[in-house]
């Protein structure tokens, strides 16, 4: 099994998990998953929002506005409430179907209900905190970068993680309801309609919960689609991309203004395996351009997905796959992961309190 060849195209790119084999356990008892726990002095609070934009069409559902999920962690009041699940139940399902097709075990190994670290509705700690957006890789459920978000809201953050309704494999709202996957065939045009859906999305999330100052990351298509929204809105003031190109075909650069602009706002790049700006040439361009900070800092022995929970989820599996997530130690994988994030957002958000606008946590929550 190779890597994703280059990571070319937002969406093969950032596709889920590929065809792999794990070989199956003797039991057919799901896996009991965890994540690790976030290790910054706050409790961490959640609570999801249903946003929809009246004034939008969904892109890829005619006939239909467009609808957001996305989900509100923040440091939090210890408290009794329920741990949040990691997904929703149909979410779980359609997820769990699909991953266990490409593991090589049954789907009823994989329970992606089990309880997470932060707690529904807790209290929230007074004041007003610096805001984070998570936009997830293509395909990708939020819940796929639970353990980053959880993490930086333990250290003070208010983080809000959007689903992109129709192009994540399924998303749940109220009442139960699942929109599925509904792409059509993949081509140059759906694939700069997915990013500009993105940025769209991103803009619309913005207004919904009124943020004016904050900063913004992603793994893979969500990294791209971080730098994408910088360069038309600056209420956005620092960005990271995880492992994701800065173009719509690395070499190509077929679509996508960040490369070739440039931002003036501080920038972080975060790549794993044979990915950096060595080996991607819109890197390159955008380092060109960058007129405001960038840095770049890569895991040698991690892959592309390292960047998601199944860094730390499939080797609770026993055998996880090399090709998927490198050969690096998940706990020093994560580790070194939170520390670079928790150094650039606070060099570039938190420290910079007198000049950083902060959505107050009871309007978030």
């Amino acid at each position: 099994m190779t890597r994703i060849p280059g990571r070319i195209g937002v969406l093969a790119a950032a596709l889920a998990l590929p065809a792999v084999l794990i070989a199956p356990s003797a039991s057919a008892a799901p896996v009991r998953f965890s994540l690790p726990a976030p290790t910054g002095p706050y409790a961490v609070g959640s609570t999801d929002l249903h946003l929809v934009d009246r004034s939008r069409q969904d892109p890829w559902v005619p006939g239909s506005s467009r609808e957001l999920m996305v989900t509100v962690r923040y440091p939090a009041l210890p408290s009794g409430k329920p741990k949040a699940p990691y997904m929703a139940p149909g979410v779980a399902k359609v997820v769990a179907e699909g991953d266990a097709v490409k593991l090589g075990i049954g789907a009823d190994q994989l329970d992606y209900r089990f309880p997470t670290n932060a707690r529904i509705g807790a209290p929230a700690i007074g004041g007003k905190r610096p805001v984070l957006l998570y936009s997830p890789g293509g395909t990708l459920s939020r819940s796929h970068g639970t353990n980053q978000l959880e993490q930086l809201a333990s250290e003070g953050y208010v983080v809000v993680a959007i689903d992109h309704t129709h192009e994540a494999e399924a998303v749940e709202f109220p009442g139960g309801r699942v929109e599925k996957k509904a792409l059509p065939p993949s081509s140059i045009e759906v694939s700069k309609r997915v990013i500009e859906t993105r940025v769209q999305d991103t803009k619309f999330v913005l207004d919904a919960l009124r943020l004016t100052r904050v900063g913004m990351f992603g793994h893979s298509a969500g990294g791209f689609t971080a730098g994408e929204t910088m360069v038309t809105d600056r209420r956005i003031v620092a960005g990271a991309d995880l492992d994701g190109s800065m173009a719509h075909s690395q070499s190509q650069r077929i679509f996508g203004r960040v490369a070739d602009e440039g931002l003036d706002r501080p920038f972080l790049l975060m790549s794993a395996g044979n990915h950096s700006a060595a080996s991607d040439a819109s890197w390159q361009e955008f380092q060109r351009n960058q007129r405001g900070w960038t840095g770049e800092t890569r895991l040698p022995d991690g892959e592309h997905f390292s960047f998601t929970d199944y860094q730390t989820l499939l080797p609770q599996l026993g055998n996880a796959p090399a090709a998927f997530i490198g050969t690096v130690d998940p706990a020093r994988s994560i580790a070194a992961q939170r520390a670079r994030l928790s150094e650039f957002f606070g060099r570039n958000l938190r420290q910079r309190s007198s000049d950083v606008t902060s959505v107050s946590l009871s309007r978030a929550s």
